[in-house]
């Protein structure tokens, strides 16, 4: 499915084949997030996102970045994470040279005008400004900080507005030159291209480049936060509630018995939460769990809106899932579709090249193997009933549950005492 080449000083380059199709992807992943920021760099990570994007040596503007992709009806985009950004591009097969060309000279040769990094800051207060204003997004800052505290994962990727306001022009410089390295990159292609082909325009995009990079600091004890976290809002119509438990780090074991878990409990609309919270007690529009995994930590959180007046039912009908998973064995039939779900939506996402640059690049980069879609199935088949209710008993306990809402002020008081599993 996959080849790999390390190339001397250079990225790692990751392809995977799609014979006859007619899209190329390539995902860049520098191994670079906001968790390896210090605390005077915080939102560092972020920003290197924004400003590689307002010019490069071959791409002096914001406006000759773009039209070298959309000019030839491509796409491309870049997210931050906490231990990794990625860099991708989509376009037609015969572009591929330029998408691998774009993507070198954001990560290698960004121009970083000051001038550009002043206006930008004002841009990222406005996207800050605009996650906290929306109480879904704040409800989600809050859960963080409930589940790992003050530290580099609890804290907002963005950064804060003060933070922003004031970080340096050298801090920022200073983290592209320690963290953006050839060495420090993950190219991963996928489309009808040939594994040398993409090996040469690598080479020639991002040259070599070699350096010290600084480790990050142990995930705390989990939960490192309040139980319960709140933000009162006056005039919200609807409750935001997260509510979640600590699950398990990238690489367990057990990782794809999570997965179905989570299948189980509150991916798609065949899962017990979408059935039971919204269908049968008709008490939130959108509700889902999921699952994020770091190194050495992992969080499994379910996250709903609900009526305000209704806020007390909903918390105590998802906790009643929660336990249900704990104390009731998994039906075979339930556990077969979960299956089915979860194997299947694998399958049709690889289908896509932009999809399968990421299921490859993300996998080289962050994991300690690259599994193809057959070994994943397989890995999804083999986990039984048992070794869900086990991982539900160790992961679904009063103590380790921690919560934050975002409601009408009126609505907030005494929550923590819903808070409960039941026997």
């Amino acid at each position: 499915m996959f080849e790999r080449t390390k190339l001397p000083a250079g990225p790692r380059v990751i392809t995977a084949g799609l014979q006859g199709a007619r899209s190329v992807s390539i995902a860049a992943y520098v191994l670079a997030g906001s968790r390896l920021e210090t605390a005077g760099e915080a939102g560092a990570a972020h920003f290197m996102e924004h400003i590689t994007f307002k010019g490069t040596a071959a791409y002096p503007s914001s406006r000759a970045i773009s039209e070298a992709i959309e000019g030839v009806g491509g796409s491309f985009n870049a997210a931050t994470d906490r231990e990794s950004t990625v860099y991708w591009v989509r376009v037609p097969r015969r572009e591929a040279e330029r998408a691998m060309e774009v993507l070198g000279e954001l990560i290698v040769r960004p121009i970083l005008d000051p001038r550009e990094i002043d206006h930008e800051r004002t841009v990222i207060v406005e996207e800050i400004r605009s996650y906290l204003d929306d109480p879904a997004e704040f409800c989600q800052i809050l859960f963080q900080q409930a589940m790992f505290g003050e530290g580099p994962l609890g804290r907002e990727i963005c950064g804060d507005e003060a933070g922003i306001r004031a970080l340096p022009t050298s801090a920022i410089r200073g983290f592209w030159q320690t963290m953006y390295r050839p060495a420090n990159t993950v190219v991963a292609l996928a489309g009808d291209l040939a594994h040398a082909e993409a090996i040469d325009l690598a080479t020639a995009a991002f040259g070599s480049g070699n350096g010290v990079i600084p480790g990050f600091a142990p995930a705390p004890a989990l939960p490192a936060g309040r139980r319960v976290i709140t933000g009162p809002r006056r005039d919200a119509t609807q409750a935001q509630v997260a509510i979640g438990v600590p699950a398990l780090p990238r690489d367990d074991p057990e990782t794809w018995t999570l997965a179905l878990l989570n299948g189980i409990l509150g991916d798609g609309m065949s899962s017990r939460l979408f059935l039971s919270v919204r269908e049968a007690r008709a008490l939130a529009y959108d509700i889902s769990s999921g699952v994020t995994e770091y190194a050495d930590a992992g969080v499994l959180e379910i996250a709903a809106g609900v009526d305000p007046s209704h806020l007390e039912e909903a918390i105590g009908a998802i906790v009643g899932e929660l336990a249900r998973l704990r104390d009731e064995p998994v039906p075979e039939p339930e556990l077969t579709k979960a299956k089915a779900y979860l194997a299947g939506g694998l399958e049709l996402r690889l289908d896509d090249t932009r999809h399968l640059a990421s299921w490859i690049g993300g996998q080289e980069a962050l994991h300690d193997r690259v599994m193809t879609i057959d070994e994943a199935m397989a890995a999804v088949d083999a986990v039984d009933g048992p070794a869900i209710r086990a991982l539900a008993e160790r992961l679904f306990r009063d103590d380790l549950l921690r919560m934050a809402v975002v409601a009408p002020a009126r609505q907030l008081r005494g929550l923590e005492r819903h808070l409960r599993l039941v026997a």
